[in-house]
């Protein structure tokens, strides 16, 4: 996908969404259909959105914190904009030093000083330690390869999955990665998977090498180019629990480079959670030029000034996650 400083990818491939949701996004939505293939939302989802004071929370210069609400559906969320630009502000992945490789948002905060912390991508919960499932990058070392691809119902599908990856120099991109020894590999549009219908392996004469200093995948993509085109087939998240609704954690930019994360609260009467197209809806209504999902459920958390600011899946219980974005603020001379 295109970084804000405009390289000019191919964006024409249909946006695949789950069959069962197609009535909620008309009555919720006014998506029009045709054939088989939703189109964009005509309007947005109203959420009211309103920025913290210092006196609700304590956050440096270029970083700030909004919260909203829809009644009608009901939901909560909260959303951090981030000035990447600004030369104390720095966006890092970072990864569980426990024993079991993984730990709450509030510890990492606590641990590295930072300003905010938000979940991170998919793990395997169930190992011990943890394993992160699709890309990690730190430091440009390779903590975890993308998968090449999957088996499903005994055919292979061949992946290139939507990934948030930042620069040396502050600048956020978002695209489809595969890994490739210790090198990553950025493709112009994902492969052309379909739920029975795998794509051809990948040729990686097609693709150009990808240069960032963190990374890490999860998935699927949301937006591009500001309209919503969800890669759920191609990304080959279908037959999963993915595109349900659920509480989400989302990141993005915005087209003057700004870094937002966003979540979403799920699972309690205030809060329903959301399905993708409605996560895709609101981080276009932010202001997200290109954005995807990341890991979501009982996973998705904010902390903010060492302050838990959501309630995940209706409590205050933080789930163990392996990895997750930290935003630091340090002084400059």
């Amino acid at each position: 996908m295109a970084s804000r400083h405009g390289k000019n990818r191919i964006r024409n491939f249909q946006v695949l969404n789950s069959r069962n949701y197609r009535v909620l996004f008309v009555l919720l939505l006014s998506v029009e259909v045709t054939g088989c293939t939703p189109a964009a939302p005509r309007s947005g989802i109203p959420m009211g959105w309103r920025q913290l004071g210092s006196e609700e929370i304590s956050l440096p210069e270029g970083i700030r914190i909004f919260e909203g609400s829809n009644s009608d559906l009901p939901l909560r969320a909260w959303y951090v904009q981030v000035e990447e630009s600004d030369p104390r502000i720095t966006t890092r992945v970072v990864l569980s030093e426990d024993a079991d490789r993984k730990e709450s948002a509030s510890e990492f905060a606590d641990r590295l000083g930072a300003a905010v912390v938000v979940n991170g991508g998919y793990f395997r919960m169930d190992l011990n330690p943890a394993r992160h499932v699709g890309l990690l990058y730190i430091d440009r070392e390779m903590v975890q390869p993308t998968f090449q691809s999957v088996v499903r119902d005994t055919l292979r599908y061949y992946m290139a999955r939507a990934a948030l990856g930042f620069t040396q120099g502050g600048e956020i991109d978002v695209a489809w990665i595969s890994s490739r020894n210790d090198s990553l590999f950025e493709w112009r549009s994902p492969p052309s998977n379909t739920e029975g219908m795998p794509s051809s392996p990948l040729d990686f004469m097609q693709a150009v090498p990808w240069m960032v200093r963190d990374a890490l995948a999860a998935g699927p993509a949301l937006l591009q180019a500001g309209r919503i085109q969800i890669a759920t087939d191609q990304e080959v998240f279908f037959g999963s629990s993915i595109p349900m609704v659920h509480p989400r954690t989302a990141a993005g930019y915005t087209d003057t480079g700004d870094l937002i994360l966003l979540v979403v609260d799920g699972r309690q009467a205030a809060s329903r959670g959301v399905d993708l197209v409605e996560l895709a809806t609101i981080m276009r209504d932010i202001g997200c030029v290109e954005a995807l999902n990341l890991d979501g459920g009982g996973s998705s958390t904010l902390v903010v000034d060492g302050t838990l600011i959501n309630r995940p899946a209706g409590g205050d219980y933080q789930r163990e996650v392996m990895s997750a974005l930290a935003v630091f603020h340090r002084r400059v001379p």
